[in-house]
C-alpha cells in the first residue's frame, strides 16, 4: 500500500510544479484533501487528487469567512483612473471603507497582446504598479515592497485589514476585447474573445494569472468578460469585428478560460499554502443571458457579483430604473417586445435584480451569488409621457446620429435614446473625437447635489465649463421613488431630464432583501460614488453614506445560504455528468431547446424505468417539457403567472423516467431535446432513484461527496 501512495504524492508534487512552477511541499493526499473537502463550497467543481486549501478561507460549513462578526460580503470595486493626476478629484487607496468591505476588486487588468495578464506598461505613471501621490496624507509607500502605485497601498492596507481580501478585476466594457493605452486611445486588439479561442493562449493566460496573485499579493482573479454571449451586437461596439463573427462559440470559450483558470489557481493554492479565489462580474440582461446558454462558468466559480444595473440606459429610448430591484408589469420596454402579453413568458418581466437571482440561483446556492449595487446613476433628456418621467420615452432626435452600437447602427427596431449631458452627465466617457457620450451618468454624490439645487464647485474638474447653459443648474430635480420597484429617481420638470438614482431607501430595501433571500452580499460599482454632505464647502462630495447603509442593514444578518437545494442531500451519489448542447444563437434561440444529455460515468447500469428528477430557476415559467417523448414534465412548481414584486419561490421540479428501452449503461448516455421560454442557469440537484435508493449526481458538484 505505501508504493502507490508514494507514487500518488510524486505524481501530485510534479503536476504541481509542471504548473506552477514551484516544487510543492504536500500532507499526505487523502488525508489532506479529505480535510479540507469540509470546507468546499456546495456545487463548487473540485479538481482530482489536490489538495486545495478551502479551510484558509470557508468554515466547515462551506461558507466564507469575513472577519469579525459578518455574515455577507461587501464587495467594492476600486479604480485605477481616480488618481488626481488629470485634474478631477482622487479617490485613492486610503479613501476605501476598509472596515466596511470585505472585498476589493480593483479595475482593471487586460488580456495582453503576448495573452499575458497586464495593467500596461512599468513606469512612474502607471497607476497600478509606478504612480506616487507625494505629500498626499494616507499615500505614503510602503518602502518594504518592490513596487508603488495603487498596488503598494492596496498591500499595505491590507496589512492593516487582514480580513479584507482584494482581487486583481480583468476586462470591463473597454477590457473586454481590447487595451486602454497610457493616452486613453483604445486598442481593440480582441482581448477574451481572441484568446478563449485557443488552449495555448488560455493557458498563457492562467499561468501569468498565478504569476501575477504571487508578484501582487492578490488573493484571486475577478474576470469581467463582457459578453460572452451569440447575441449580436453586445458588449463594446469596437469589437463587434470578432464577437459577432464568433459568436456561436464564445460560450464555449468562456468555459474553457474559467476552467482552466480554476485548475491552475487550484493547483497553486495548493502548492502555496494560499486559497486563490475565482470569481466573475455575470450579466443580469434576460437578453444577453439568452445568448449565454446555461452560464456553464458557476461551477468554477467561488462567487457570481451580479451585474444589476444598467438595465435601463440611453442606449435605448425607454427612461427606466438603473437597477430594480422588482419588476412592476410595467416596464416600457419589456412591453414594447410583447414580453407581458406573450403567453409562453407568463407576464414575467426580467429587467430586475429579483428576476436575475432567481436565474442564479436555480444553479447556485444563495450564498455565492451577490447582487450589485450602482453608486451612480444613468439619464435622459427631452423625456415625454410616462408618470414623473417614469416609463416615458426620450428618442435622439435625429436618429442618423445614434452613438455607436445603438438604434439603427445595429439594426434595431428600438430608437436610440436622447441621453442626458452637461451638468447632468458628469462621469460622461469621451469618444475617439474628444467628445462627451450623452448617458447621464454622474455619481451620487453629484445627484445629490442636483436633488438639493447646489451648484457644485468642481465642473471644470471634470471639463464642464461652468459658463456653458447646459452646464448651469437649471430648474427643479425632484425626487421620487417606486415601491414596487423599489426604484428612487430625479425629474426635472422644466428640463424632461429623467435620472434614475441609488439612495439610502432603495438600499435599505435591498439589503432587506439579500438578508431575507440567504443571499451573499453585496457589489459596489464603485466606491468612489459614495457620498457626504461636506459643511466646509457646502455641497456633497465623497464619502461613506451608501456603504454605511448597506453595513447597517447586514449587520446581525443569519448565516447566508450554503446549499444548492433544500432538505438533506441523498447518502449515495452516482458520477453522472450532465450537459446541454445545441443552442440556437441570440434571438434565434426561441424558443430555447437545447438537447440535455446525460453521461453515465459510474460503474452502474442506471435502467429503464429509473425516475431522474431536476432544479431549474423560477427565471423561467414551469412549463418545461420535452421533445424526445420522454414525458419530462414540471412536477412542482415555485412561482406561477407574473413577478410584480417578486418571484415567489426558487426553483421548478421537473421529472421524467428514462425509457424502459433506453437505459444508461455503465459509460453510455442519454440524451433528450428539452424546451422552456426564458433564460436559466444549469439545472441542479438532480436525483435518480431506481432500485428503491435515490441518488445524488456529480454534476451537482456536492459537498463531502461518498
Amino acid at each position: 500500500m505505501r508504493t502507490p501512495m508514494k507514487r500518488t504524492r510524486a505524481l501530485l508534487i510534479a503536476v504541481l510544479t509542471a504548473v506552477t512552477g514551484i516544487a510543492a511541499s504536500v500532507m499526505p493526499v487523502a488525508a489532506a484533501t479529505q480535510a479540507n473537502e469540509e470546507c468546499r463550497p456546495d456545487g463548487l467543481y473540485r479538481p482530482a487528487g489536490l489538495n486545495v486549501p478551502y479551510c484558509q478561507v470557508y468554515d466547515t460549513a462551506g461558507r466564507e469567512k469575513l472577519g469579525g462578526e459578518r455574515t455577507r460580503r461587501a464587495i467594492g470595486y476600486f479604480t485605477s483612473w481616480r488618481t488626481g493626476r488629470n485634474g478631477a478629484p482622487a479617490y485613492l487607496a486610503h479613501n476605501i471603507p476598509w472596515d466596511k468591505v470585505t472585498h476589493i476588486n480593483y479595475a482593471f487588468g487586460h488580456v495582453g497582446t503576448d495573452n499575458r495578464v497586464s495593467v500596461g506598461p512599468d513606469g512612474p505613471d502607471n497607476p497600478s504598479t509606478g504612480m506616487e501621490w507625494p505629500g498626499v496624507p494616507g499615500a505614503e509607500m510602503d518602502p518594504t515592497l518592490p513596487y508603488k502605485g495603487h498596488f503598494n497601498q492596496l498591500t499595505k492596507f491590507k496589512k492593516q485589514h487582514p480580513h479584507v481580501k482584494t482581487l486583481i478585476s480583468v476586462g470591463g466594457w473597454a477590457e473586454s476585447g481590447g487595451i486602454l493605452n497610457p493616452d486613453g486611445t483604445r486598442n481593440p486588439t480582441g482581448g477574451f474573445y481572441k484568446l478563449a479561442q485557443s488552449q495555448a493562449a488560455i493557458d498563457t493566460f492562467a499561468d501569468s494569472m498565478v504569476q501575477f496573485l504571487r508578484t501582487y499579493g492578490f488573493d484571486g482573479a475577478d474576470i469581467d468578460y463582457e459578453y460572452a454571449t451569440s447575441a449580436p451586437y453586445a458588449g463594446h461596439p469596437e469589437d463587434y469585428w470578432i464577437s459577432n463573427p464568433n459568436r456561436g462559440q464564445l460560450m464555449r470559450g468562456y468555459v474553457n478560460l474559467m476552467k482552466t483558470l480554476r485548475d491552475k489557481l487550484d493547483a497553486a493554492s495548493a502548492a502555496d499554502g494560499k486559497y486563490y479565489q475565482l470569481t466573475a462580474a455575470v450579466s443580469a440582461s434576460g437578453w444577453i443571458l439568452r445568448g449565454a446558454e446555461t452560464y456553464q462558468v458557476t461551477q468554477y466559480l467561488d462567487f457570481v457579483n451580479m451585474m444589476t444595473y444598467d438595465l435601463h440606459g440611453s442606449w435605448n429610448q425607454y427612461a427606466g430604473p438603473n437597477a430594480a430591484l422588482y419588476d412592476d408589469g410595467k416596464d416600457a420596454e419589456l412591453d414594447f417586445w410583447d414580453v407581458y402579453t406573450t403567453p409562453q413568458y407568463e407576464g414575467i418581466g426580467h429587467l430586475n435584480t429579483d428576476w436575475a437571482y432567481h436565474y442564479f440561483r436555480g444553479a447556485m446556492p444563495a450564498g455565492r451569488i451577490n447582487i450589485g449595487v450602482p453608486f451612480y446613476t444613468r439619464g435622459w433628456q427631452g423625456v415625454t409621457g410616462g408618470t414623473n418621467g417614469l416609463w416615458g420615452t426620450a428618442p435622439l432626435p435625429d436618429q442618423t446620429q445614434c452613438p455607436p452600437g445603438t438604434g439603427g447602427n445595429v439594426g434595431s427596431q428600438v430608437p436610440c435614446g436622447n441621453g442626458a449631458v452637461g451638468i447632468d452627465n458628469l462621469w460622461h466617457d469621451e469618444t475617439a473625437a474628444g467628445d462627451e457620450v450623452p448617458s447621464g451618468v454622474n455619481p451620487m454624490w453629484h445627484a445629490k447635489n442636483l436633488e438639493k439645487g447646489i451648484t457644485p464647485d468642481y465642473l471644470d474638474d471634470y471639463g464642464l465649463d461652468p459658463n456653458d447653459p447646459k452646464n448651469q443648474l437649471t430648474g427643479t430635480y425632484t425626487r421620487h421613488y417606486d415601491q414596487t420597484l423599489t426604484a428612487p429617481w430625479l425629474w426635472n420638470e422644466r428640463k424632461k431630464v429623467f435620472l434614475s438614482t441609488e439612495d439610502e431607501q432603495s438600499l435599505a430595501a435591498k439589503m432587506r432583501y439579500v438578508a431575507d433571500k440567504g443571499l451573499g452580499g453585496v457589489m459596489i460599482w464603485e466606491l468612489a460614488g459614495d457620498y457626504a454632505f461636506d459643511q466646509t464647502t457646502g455641497q456633497y462630495f465623497m464619502g461613506q453614506t451608501l456603504i454605511n447603509t448597506i453595513t447597517d442593514g447586514l449587520r446581525g444578518a443569519a448565516p447566508y445560504g450554503n446549499t444548492k437545494g433544500s432538505g438533506p442531500a441523498p447518502a449515495q451519489v452516482l458520477d453522472v455528468g450532465v450537459e446541454l448542447t445545441g443552442f440556437a444563437l441570440g434571438d434565434a434561440n426561441y424558443p430555447i431547446n437545447p438537447k440535455m444529455r446525460f453521461t453515465n460515468r459510474s460503474t452502474r447500469t442506471i435502467p429503464g424505468g429509473a425516475r431522474i428528477e431536476f432544479d431549474y430557476g423560477t427565471s423561467a415559467p414551469g412549463s418545461m417539457a420535452d421533445q424526445s417523448g420522454m414525458g419530462l414534465r414540471v412536477t412542482s412548481k415555485g412561482h406561477s403567472g407574473p413577478n410584480v414584486g417578486g418571484l415567489k419561490g426558487d426553483f421548478q421540479r421537473a421529472s421524467f423516467t428514462v425509457p424502459s428501452w433506453s437505459s444508461i449503461p455503465a459509460g453510455g448516455s442519454l440524451e433528450m431535446q428539452v424546451r422552456y421560454y426564458l433564460p436559466i442557469a444549469t439545472p441542479s440537484n438532480f436525483r435518480v432513484t431506481f432500485g428503491g435508493t435515490t441518488y445524488g449526481l456529480t454534476a451537482d458538484h456536492p459537498r463531502r461527496t461518498p
